[in-house]
């Protein structure tokens, strides 16, 4: 029996419990994916310390809102993209596939929460069904063609942001050096950078995100199709730059002081809408799924998602944007790519000895970054407010273009690609605890890749188990998930603790050789939300 011939089929107690925990676990996931994902989204703003954490979670959460009302070509693919659950047996096959998603992804990002470490959830998602439908269906059961081409999507955004990230960053900063803030360099320059920024935020985010939206359509219709993208581009360029030249001109100095600031909260805006759009796809696919399957006993049609489902998933994603370990992971990301000398990180030895190959000597090369200022530690910057516009703008843009196609990439890879691209750009690796920020963004990167091997086993073994035991199977993977996130949060409170220590220690030996009292790069560790 396939799924095409489930219409008519008598539900058993199994389906029905299998109903109501899809309906608590898509509740649960959602949490997870914003509990991991927040830093991807208000890292640059809180970093540069335009905003504090709590405005800024809160302002990103509404974009997160609004961008989750409009996720459902993501949405599709990878809800029936990956593999084809046609090809299952039956109704219990296609539900074991899905739940074995659940169960992974919740334990998994919880743990790398925890731990404060940025890992993908969309990563996890797709090599998650990938395992699960290869443990249910075998090889003909997946779409291949499909998964390279999300696999391959994966990769050039990471890419993409990288370059993009770099160039942009290197150009502005070469410009303005360490004047962001000046008032005389930002009335000279500040229109074409600005407008530049906007243009592509405009363009990407409109355009190419929301291009199946009626309005856009019209506005495609109207002005791209007519004058053609590189003159429409250049338009848009002078308007926003002469726009951005009458605001200097007559808001003053004040607006020229945030100008760049005030980029940075655009570009998180637009990273949060893009993060909605793309990311819900990684907490609500599997469930939705489940009940299309119990309801309509099919799954080959488009899913019609009311649009309070897609809010409420919104609000719980910006619920796990609150959470503590969510601190964790914005403190730990604004570290890896922050501008002071001193910093709390964590990686382990081998990574710092890579790390160390591949940073230069200090001394060797000067940082164009400006140097952070010691006198009121609270107030420490992790960016200037110039890095912090590139990295939102270049991150919402990226994320926006996947949408846009229907792709699944990861908001972790492309945001942090572009943290570190754009330090790279900086030379913030010259200097300080170079060596650490470095080992942490090749432990980073390499737990990117551990966690996509792992999710695949990992929900291959639970699809399995639920497949062959049923209620039993499912009993004992939510049991197992417990057990894991217990001895995760445990292991990790200790971690965090030991982590300060060190870094403390770190200070002392650094004084003792130097005569210098540098101070850590704030974190605002404990902050309350």
């Amino acid at each position: 029996m396939n799924l095409k011939q489930l219409k008519d089929m008598e539900l058993t107690l199994f389906h029905y419990v299998i109903g109501a925990l899809a309906l608590i676990m898509l509740i649960w996931n959602t949490v997870e994916v914003g509990r991991n994902d927040a830093a991807n989204i208000v890292n640059a703003v809180f970093g540069a310390r335009v905003m504090t954490r709590r405005k800024a979670v809160w302002l990103a959460g509404i974009a997160v809102v609004v961008g989750a009302m409009a996720s459902s070509p993501v949405m599709e693919t990878a809800r029936k993209g990956i593999f084809d659950p046609t090809t299952l047996p039956g109704i219990d096959a296609a539900i074991a596939v899905y739940m074995g998603v659940y169960l992974t992804n919740t334990v998994m990002l919880y743990s790398f929460s925890a731990y404060g470490m940025p890992v993908s959830t969309t990563a996890c998602l797709v090599f998650a069904l990938l395992g699960s439908g290869l443990a249910i269906g075998g090889v003909d059961a997946i779409n291949w063609d499909k998964s390279q081409t999300v696999i391959l999507g994966i990769i050039c955004s990471i890419i993409v942001s990288g370059i993009a990230g770099f160039l942009i960053q290197r150009v502005f900063r070469g410009v303005v050096r360490d004047q962001c803030e000046d008032p005389k360099t930002i009335s000279l320059h500040g229109p074409w950078m600005a407008g530049a920024l906007m243009t592509g935020l405009v363009y990407f985010m409109l355009m190419k995100g929301m291009k199946n939206i009626a309005f856009v359509k019209a506005i495609k219709a109207s002005t791209l199709d007519v004058v053609g993208v590189p003159i429409a581009l250049l338009l848009i360029w002078a308007s926003l730059s002469f726009l951005t030249f009458l605001a200097l001109k007559f808001l003053g100095q004040r607006f020229a002081t945030r100008l760049f600031g005030s980029m940075a909260i655009l570009g998180m805006i637009c990273t949060g809408i893009a993060f909605g759009q793309n990311d819900l796809a990684n907490c609500a696919s599997p469930g939705l799924a489940i009940w299309m399957i119990l309801s309509k006993g099919e799954l080959a049609g488009k899913v019609a998602v009311p649009l309070f489902a897609l809010f409420g998933c919104g609000v719980l994603l910006l619920m796990g944007m609150t959470t503590r370990t969510a601190q964790r992971v914005t403190r730990a990301e604004v570290n890896t790519g922050s501008q002071g000398d001193l910093v709390r990180l964590y990686a382990p030895k081998w990574c710092v000895a890579v790390a160390r190959v591949l940073v230069p000597k200090p001394g060797t090369d000067q940082a164009l970054a400006p140097k952070t200022s010691v006198q009121d530690a609270a107030k420490l910057q992790h960016y200037d407010a110039l890095r912090a516009a590139v990295i939102t703008s270049v991150t919402g843009s990226v994320i926006a273009v996947a949408s846009g196609l229907g792709l699944p990439v990861s908001t972790t890879y492309v945001a942090f690609s572009a943290v570190v691209a754009t330090g790279w750009a900086d030379k913030i690796f010259v200097r300080g605890d170079a060596a650490l920020k470095m080992g942490r963004t090749i432990w980073v990167v390499f737990c990117w890749f551990f966690s996509a091997f792992i999710a695949a086993a990992v929900a291959g073994l639970a699809a399995k188990a639920i497949a062959l035991w049923g209620l039993g199977g499912l009993a004992l993977g939510l049991i197992v998930n417990m057990i894991i996130r217990y001895v995760m949060r445990k292991r990790a409170d200790e971690h965090e603790v030991s982590m300060k220590e060190q870094a403390i220690i770190r200070k002392q030996k650094l004084a003792e050789a130097s005569g210098r009292n540098d101070q850590f790069a704030s974190d605002e560790d404990e902050e309350a939300l």
